[in-house]
């Protein structure tokens, strides 16, 4: 069984189609790469997998269960699945320690004092223990993209989004958070990423997917779509990449 299934997937922004019709499975353990020009729907797909948007067709699984059902609770859906933004979504008013935290106790329900020594060997683990009650605001971006994984991790989730971590970061504090999500697989995580970081894509990819207009077009590991792909769209992509 899949961790993540996603059957005919649409979505639909007023007369803009963003998705049309997805079909995309991932495995446990299983590193899955998104590439693609802006607007060509990979943070929308993340959104619909997160069910920040409802789906206009089409049925995503998780772990087998249909989490595009009406009836389904949103809330434990989204405690099964951790995600991180390009932008960070820290509370300016928590410490470290309580951002990190909140969701465990509020939504998972773990108790207070398991989740924050949880938190504490993450946290120094990652080179922020010393950080854990400072404000977001005495952070630099790639400690506070840290601190974003270390909450979505914190749980175990069975599914882990990562929607270009990277591209709200100064060039050199990108590789500190790329060296964590290395980490991460290293670890085994189910991952579903979107990244303009090709070189990074290539490393820890088990497959990478080419979208373009809400479709995908090419998939296939790190060195058939990066090294020798198929499609014209997919070569036009990555030509206009390398010349960046």
């Amino acid at each position: 069984m899949s961790v993540l299934e996603t059957r005919g997937v649409r979505k639909r922004f007023g007369d803009h189609d963003v998705l049309r019709g997805i079909d995309l499975a991932l495995d446990t353990h299983e590193v899955v790469v998104l590439i693609g020009a802006s607007g060509s729907g990979k943070s929308t797909l993340l959104r619909t997998i997160n069910l920040i948007e409802r789906v206009d067709d089409g049925q995503i699984f998780l772990s087998g269960d249909d989490i595009t059902d009406p009836t389904v609770d949103q809330d434990a859906v989204h405690a099964r699945i951790g995600v991180v933004f390009q932008h960070f979504n820290l509370f300016p008013h928590l410490r470290v320690i309580d951002n990190v935290t909140l969701a465990a106790r509020t939504v998972h329900r773990m108790p207070k004092a398991q989740a924050r020594d949880r938190a504490m060997i993450l946290l120094e683990t990652l080179g922020l223990g010393a950080k854990a009650k400072e404000f977001p605001d005495r952070l630099s971006g790639g400690q506070q993209q840290r601190v974003a994984i270390v909450r979505a991790i914190l749980t175990d989730p069975e599914l882990l989004l990562l929607d270009e971590i990277t591209s709200a970061l100064d060039p050199q504090l990108v590789g500190e958070v790329l060296d964590l999500v290395r980490q991460l697989k290293g670890d085994g995580s189910t991952m579903l990423m979107a990244t303009h970081e090709m070189s990074f894509a290539r490393e820890v990819a088990d497959r990478i997917v080419f979208m373009q207009g809400g479709r995908i077009v090419e998939q296939g590991t790190p060195s058939q779509i990066l090294d020798s792909p198929q499609h014209p769209e997919t070569i036009r992509f990555l030509e206009r990449e390398n010349r960046a």
